[in-house]
């Protein structure tokens, strides 16, 4: 039977990895023209699973005739709760969801969840349809962080052979695409497993000597006490690897950074953004940092405050801390949730001044964009940039920033639909 994607309709909720892999399963789940509503869960907070408990109720409300089908880390984690839900047609496990022969004539009514823990790299495939190709070279982590159900979800970390992702992302150039954005669960701990003696930072300057018509390379989120001396490497001598690194700091307390049981200190956070500014002026930090963690005390909240500032945070992710059953932190003294929400507001607000002083920074200056659909575009540090609705996605153009409306930068020229600011 001819594929169908009209008919399968995707909900993706959590990582970029979640993202990339949802594509993928639209295409699988399309090849045999049945209609159904593919969900692809997270685990990595209890609100995330609730919100796709609810879009699950809402779209089986709205497509009474489509086959609803359930994945992802939720899927591993909170088996249970997801197999108890009239709506859901099937469960697929992750280390199946990227198998062809899992979507083949799937049976409505609920099933198992696979294994996970001896499962092997399904393979690469980049996100088709996108300015940005997002391309999965790990999966799966092996640290045990006392906050996280991931690795419960994903299984033992596992790298992509490197000579597969040069391939993938050749096509993607060959396809039109302008840049690429390697993805995983602990992105840093690629090569460890593979036995090609070739970090992170050897593939991605593999990827610039071997792809040189690639014109951007990006990384999602890292580890910064995993950054190797490749990598460092690349960052202060490859233009062509974007100037802006996505940091998984989670604290700015020692006593906290222990007890969640990471593998970094404060000091090691803030000299890495010192190192890594000094060889690339211009780099731009994002950061995920957690609020409320069990036993956080309002002097401890304050390091991780104070860390945006030292630092130098400009993106930032804020979760407030929401217990995960089965983790070493949900059975530690807990932090009242009307802090944990008041912690979490003033980290978004130290995180929103410190964009706008970024975006402040940046008007009058001349920009590489690369345009996205709706008018906007991102600059090599990650901003968004207002371009307007005549220029074509995935064209890459130089543009002078006229302002900023505090989230944006407006490109000169542009019509944004609400009021320019600019720098005092």
């Amino acid at each position: 039977m001819q594929d169908r994607p009209d008919i399968v309709e995707t909900l993706s909720f959590g990582c970029r990895l979640n993202i990339v892999e949802t594509e993928a399963m639209r295409r699988l789940a399309a090849t045999d023209g049945r209609p159904r509503l593919v969900v692809n869960t997270c685990a990595v907070t209890q609100e995330a699973g609730r919100q796709a408990r609810k879009a699950i109720r809402k779209a089986a409300r709205a497509r009474p005739e489509a086959e609803i089908v359930v994945t992802g880390c939720g899927a591993e984690v909170e088996t249970e709760a997801y197999r108890a839900m009239p709506e859901v047609s099937r469960l697929i496990g992750n280390a199946e969801k990227l198998r062809p022969a899992a979507w083949a004539g799937a049976a409505r009514g609920p099933g198992a969840v696979m294994d996970t823990l001896t499962a092997e790299p399904a393979g690469v495939a980049g996100m088709a349809g996108h300015t940005r190709t997002f391309i999965p070279v790990q999966n799966g982590c092996d640290h045990r962080c006392t906050f996280c159900v991931i690795p419960f979800g994903r299984g033992r970390s596992r790298s992509v052979p490197a000579d597969a992702v040069i391939e993938e992302v050749a096509r993607a150039v060959e396809a039109g695409g302008r840049e690429v954005v390697l993805t995983g669960v602990d992105l840093t701990a690629y090569g460890r497993d593979l036995d090609e003696g070739l970090s992170l930072g050897g593939l991605v300057l593999r990827i610039l000597a071997e792809v040189p018509d690639l014109a951007r390379l990006r990384l999602s989120s890292i580890d910064s006490v995993e950054v190797d001396d490749a990598l460092l490497q690349a960052i202060a001598g490859e233009p062509r690897l974007m100037p802006h690194l996505h940091l998984s700091l989670q604290a700015g307390d020692d006593l906290i950074l222990k007890r969640m049981k990471r593998r970094h200190s404060r000091a090691d956070a803030i000299r890495f953004c010192e190192a890594t500014r000094a060889a690339r002026p211009g780099l731009v930090f994002g950061a995920d940092l957690i609020a409320g963690f069990p036993t956080e005390t309002d002097a401890q909240f304050a390091q991780s405050l104070a860390l945006v500032e030292e630092c130098g945070l400009t993106h930032l992710h804020v979760f407030p801390y929401s217990p995960r059953p089965g983790t070493p932190a949900a059975r530690m003294p807990p932090v009242a949730p009307e802090i944990i929400r008041e912690r979490a507001a003033r980290l978004r607000e130290a995180g929103d001044a410190a964009r706008a002083r970024h975006l402040a920074g940046q008007v009058g200056r001349r920009v590489t964009v690369l345009a996205e659909r709706g008018g906007t575009g991102r600059a090599e540090d990650f901003s968004t940039v207002v371009l307007g609705d005549d220029v074509a996605a995935g064209t890459l153009l130089t543009v002078r920033i006229a302002g900023h409306d505090g989230t944006r930068l407006i490109a000169e020229g542009a019509r944004p639909p609400i009021s320019i600011n600019h720098p005092a």
